[in-house]
């Protein structure tokens, strides 16, 4: 034999030997009998398509169900500061003192003023008890009786003024002693010994104890159109105070429209804690609509080749794969399923990858959330 033809034989022993290493490493494709005849066993699961409420969170500030920013007329300087801010005062305790030099002038200027007008009236009136004598016995005219009449009436009017002008100059007096309207605590301290206080000016903030409120600003999208408003019950929680969770308030005040700045309404709520701090964050729950969920247990989800798969058994009892997309974790571990799936599905669970397509489904035992097997 000549080399040309060993040559020869040693390329086709070589090409024969390629076409079977290659025969043997490609992918092996399912037969239309194989695949009739696959089966696959899974726990089996629904999705569920659930209706929720769509939530809009608010933030609101915690707050006392009174509070006062107590302030004076008297326009004078701080003597005495008796409380601390922090402090639980009782309704009438005196909070604090100012000069009273100032008041004290004019409610004595008031008192002389009065009894001025006092004496005026004394001679007016033994002046026109004469002239009606006088009348009487034809000594005086009509005139002097009628003149006599508007002194004495003109006398009685200056009484009243004093005694008006000494009660006001007595209130005025009395503010120089701040006293508290109401028990409660002292939110905060604003004078010192030596300020000025002036009317309108706050000197302490009071706050009272017990009930607190939840006060929010609403958009008025939330409001017009609907029927929310006082009484109505909101989900509500404090930042602060994890351990409290959820919890229901009352709606016990709306005002009438929205303010034109922010186009929010005002609302409060009344909370059924009452130990909360006032200023601290809360949060409200206002319902603005409904949400269609569908949710499958963790285990139903397949991660392969960079998609995310389900598979659902078909209502032949066979296996489909679907590519799915993933939404938030639920409450109860179960994953929503924004695309890929519309509810009420059964889905195969705890699967290691995705089954040859058109499998026969074996159900092992329901997962989680799942339905019987059938």
């Amino acid at each position: 034999m000549s080399w040309r033809s060993n040559r020869a034989a040693v390329i086709a022993a070589m090409v024969a030997t390629l076409t079977a290493l290659a025969s043997a490493c490609a992918p092996h494709e399912p037969t239309a009998a194989e695949t009739a005849t696959a089966v696959v066993q899974a726990r089996l699961a629904s999705a569920e398509r659930l209706e929720i409420p769509q939530e809009v969170e608010l933030h609101g500030t915690v707050e006392a169900e009174r509070s006062a920013a107590v302030s004076t007329r008297v326009m004078a300087m701080v003597t005495d500061v008796k409380v601390r801010a922090g402090e639980r005062v009782r309704r009438g305790q005196l909070l604090l003192e100012i000069d009273p030099q100032t008041s004290q002038g004019q409610l004595s200027q008031a008192r002389g003023g009065l009894a001025q007008a006092q004496a005026a009236l004394a001679l007016a009136a033994r002046n026109f008890e004469r002239y009606q004598a006088l009348s009487a016995a034809d000594a005086a005219s009509e005139l002097e009786l009628d003149m006599a009449r508007m002194r004495y009436e003109q006398a009685r009017g200056a009484v009243e003024q004093g005694e008006g002008a000494v009660a006001a100059a007595s209130s005025m007096a009395a503010d120089s002693r701040v006293l508290a309207p109401f028990a409660g605590r002292v939110y905060r301290r604003l004078v010192e010994v030596g300020d000025l206080a002036a009317p309108g000016r706050p000197l302490l903030m009071l706050e009272s104890d017990g009930p607190r409120r939840l006060r929010l600003s609403v958009p008025e999208s939330l409001v017009v159109g609907s029927d929310l408003g006082e009484g109505d019950l909101l989900p509500v929680a404090i930042d602060s105070r994890a351990d409290l969770g959820r919890m229901m308030g009352r709606v016990v005040e709306r005002s009438s429209g929205a303010d034109p700045a922010s186009h929010s309404y005002d609302f409060q709520v009344a909370l059924p804690v009452d130990d909360l701090p006032t200023g601290a964050a809360g949060r409200a729950w206002i319902e603005s609509g409904r949400q269609v969920r569908v949710l499958v247990p963790a285990e139903a989800l397949l991660q392969w080749g960079g998609l995310t798969m389900v598979v659902v058994r078909t209502a032949d009892g066979l296996a489909a794969t679907r590519v799915v997309t993933v939404g938030k974790t639920a409450a109860d571990g179960r994953m929503e399923i924004l695309s890929g799936l519309a509810g009420g599905e059964t889905v195969l669970a705890g699967l290691s990858g995705p089954p040859p397509p058109g499998a026969r489904v074996e159900a092992l035992a329901s997962a989680a959330g799942g339905e019987s097997p059938r």
